[in-house]
Protein backbone atom coordinates (compact mmCIF):
# COMPACT_ATOMS: atom_id res chain seq x y z
CA UNK A 1 0.00 0.00 0.00
CA UNK A 2 1.32 3.09 -1.02
CA UNK A 3 2.22 5.82 2.00
CA UNK A 4 1.01 9.43 1.11
CA UNK A 5 1.30 12.42 3.57
CA UNK A 6 -1.25 15.37 2.70
CA UNK A 7 -1.10 18.46 4.12
CA UNK A 8 -4.06 20.85 3.42
CA UNK A 9 -5.58 24.25 4.33
CA UNK A 10 -8.56 25.90 3.58
CA UNK A 11 -9.37 29.78 4.03
CA UNK A 12 -11.98 32.36 3.31
CA UNK A 13 -12.29 36.20 3.20
CA UNK A 14 -15.10 37.44 4.50
CA UNK A 15 -16.15 34.05 6.43
CA UNK A 16 -19.35 34.98 7.75
CA UNK A 17 -20.79 36.94 4.91
CA UNK A 18 -23.82 35.14 3.32
CA UNK A 19 -22.42 36.59 -0.03
CA UNK A 20 -19.89 38.11 -1.49
CA UNK A 21 -17.13 36.45 0.09
CA UNK A 22 -14.17 34.51 -1.16
CA UNK A 23 -12.79 31.44 -0.46
CA UNK A 24 -10.13 28.36 -1.15
CA UNK A 25 -8.56 25.73 -1.00
CA UNK A 26 -4.90 24.59 -1.37
CA UNK A 27 -3.07 21.21 -0.47
CA UNK A 28 0.38 19.38 -1.28
CA UNK A 29 0.43 15.70 -2.29
CA UNK A 30 3.93 13.92 -1.04
CA UNK A 31 4.60 10.40 -2.66
CA UNK A 32 7.99 9.95 0.20
CA UNK A 33 8.92 6.40 -1.69
CA UNK A 34 8.80 8.38 -5.12
CA UNK A 35 10.23 11.76 -3.95
CA UNK A 36 7.10 13.24 -5.91
CA UNK A 37 4.96 16.00 -4.74
CA UNK A 38 2.25 17.25 -5.98
CA UNK A 39 0.37 20.66 -5.38
CA UNK A 40 -3.01 21.81 -5.82
CA UNK A 41 -5.27 24.89 -5.61
CA UNK A 42 -9.03 26.03 -6.16
CA UNK A 43 -10.81 29.39 -5.24
CA UNK A 44 -14.36 29.19 -4.70
CA UNK A 45 -17.13 32.18 -4.30
CA UNK A 46 -19.66 32.20 -1.35
CA UNK A 47 -18.38 29.81 1.12
CA UNK A 48 -16.94 29.54 4.58
CA UNK A 49 -13.56 28.56 6.34
CA UNK A 50 -14.73 25.72 7.66
CA UNK A 51 -16.38 24.24 4.52
CA UNK A 52 -13.35 25.00 2.93
CA UNK A 53 -10.77 23.20 5.30
CA UNK A 54 -13.04 19.75 4.82
CA UNK A 55 -13.20 20.18 1.07
CA UNK A 56 -9.26 20.64 1.20
CA UNK A 57 -9.13 16.87 2.75
CA UNK A 58 -11.21 16.05 0.05
CA UNK A 59 -9.74 17.36 -2.90
CA UNK A 60 -6.76 15.91 -1.91
CA UNK A 61 -8.18 12.50 -0.85
CA UNK A 62 -10.42 12.30 -4.21
CA UNK A 63 -6.76 11.95 -6.14
CA UNK A 64 -5.23 8.88 -5.20
CA UNK A 65 -6.20 6.69 -7.15
CA UNK A 66 -6.19 3.40 -5.33
CA UNK A 67 -6.54 2.69 -1.50
CA UNK A 68 -3.50 4.51 0.50
CA UNK A 69 -2.06 4.81 3.59
CA UNK A 70 -2.66 8.44 4.11
CA UNK A 71 -1.04 10.75 7.34
CA UNK A 72 -3.51 14.04 6.72
CA UNK A 73 -2.13 16.72 7.95
CA UNK A 74 -4.16 20.24 8.90
CA UNK A 75 -4.17 22.96 11.07
CA UNK A 76 -7.33 22.71 11.44
CA UNK A 77 -8.74 21.80 14.40
CA UNK A 78 -12.60 21.61 13.40
CA UNK A 79 -11.48 18.43 10.61
CA UNK A 80 -8.99 17.10 12.85
CA UNK A 81 -10.96 16.34 16.27
CA UNK A 82 -13.42 15.28 14.58
CA UNK A 83 -11.42 11.86 14.08
CA UNK A 84 -9.07 11.95 16.70
CA UNK A 85 -12.15 12.89 19.00
CA UNK A 86 -14.55 10.48 17.23
CA UNK A 87 -17.20 13.12 16.38
CA UNK A 88 -17.99 11.89 13.14
CA UNK A 89 -18.89 8.26 15.26
CA UNK A 90 -21.38 9.87 17.36
CA UNK A 91 -22.68 12.12 13.90
CA UNK A 92 -23.12 8.70 12.25
CA UNK A 93 -24.99 7.18 14.86
CA UNK A 94 -27.31 9.73 15.12
CA UNK A 95 -27.67 9.73 11.37
CA UNK A 96 -25.33 12.52 10.45
CA UNK A 97 -27.11 14.86 13.14
CA UNK A 98 -25.79 16.37 16.36
CA UNK A 99 -28.89 14.70 18.21
CA UNK A 100 -30.79 16.91 20.19
CA UNK A 101 -28.12 19.47 19.79
CA UNK A 102 -29.86 19.86 16.08
CA UNK A 103 -28.48 19.54 12.74
CA UNK A 104 -24.86 19.20 11.90
CA UNK A 105 -23.50 21.79 9.88
CA UNK A 106 -21.52 20.57 6.51
CA UNK A 107 -23.57 17.72 6.50
CA UNK A 108 -22.57 16.69 3.19
CA UNK A 109 -19.00 17.22 3.26
CA UNK A 110 -18.69 15.58 6.08
CA UNK A 111 -20.29 12.18 4.45
CA UNK A 112 -18.01 12.60 1.60
CA UNK A 113 -14.72 13.14 3.66
CA UNK A 114 -16.20 10.10 5.73
CA UNK A 115 -16.46 8.04 2.95
CA UNK A 116 -13.44 8.84 1.15
CA UNK A 117 -11.67 8.71 4.47
CA UNK A 118 -12.69 4.81 4.71
CA UNK A 119 -11.41 4.24 1.67
CA UNK A 120 -7.97 4.57 2.80
CA UNK A 121 -5.94 3.72 5.60
CA UNK A 122 -5.87 7.53 7.25
CA UNK A 123 -4.15 9.08 10.10
CA UNK A 124 -5.21 12.75 11.25
CA UNK A 125 -2.30 14.83 12.33
CA UNK A 126 -2.82 18.24 13.72
CA UNK A 127 -0.37 20.85 12.95
CA UNK A 128 0.10 24.44 14.11
CA UNK A 129 -0.66 26.91 11.90
CA UNK A 130 1.58 29.76 10.21
CA UNK A 131 4.53 28.38 12.00
CA UNK A 132 7.79 26.33 11.32
CA UNK A 133 6.20 23.21 9.30
CA UNK A 134 7.14 24.32 5.25
CA UNK A 135 4.60 22.14 4.00
CA UNK A 136 1.79 23.47 5.71
CA UNK A 137 2.93 26.63 5.08
CA UNK A 138 2.91 26.32 1.46
CA UNK A 139 -0.51 24.60 1.69
CA UNK A 140 -1.90 27.97 3.20
CA UNK A 141 0.17 30.25 0.12
CA UNK A 142 -1.40 27.79 -2.41
CA UNK A 143 -5.43 29.17 -0.39
CA UNK A 144 -4.15 32.77 -0.83
CA UNK A 145 -2.93 32.56 -4.01
CA UNK A 146 -5.72 30.66 -5.19
CA UNK A 147 -7.83 34.29 -3.57
CA UNK A 148 -5.54 36.64 -5.34
CA UNK A 149 -5.79 35.03 -8.69
CA UNK A 150 -9.77 34.91 -8.26
CA UNK A 151 -11.69 37.25 -9.98
CA UNK A 152 -15.14 37.41 -8.93
CA UNK A 153 -17.79 37.73 -11.39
Amino acid sequence: MKKIHLYTDGGCRGNGKETENLGAIGGVLIYPEKNIEKEYKRAYENTTNNQMELLAVIEGLKMLKEPCEVHVYSDSAYVVNAYLQNWIGGWKAKNWTRGKAGALKNKELWMELDGLVNSHTVTFHKVKGHAENPYNNKADLLVNQAMDAYKIN
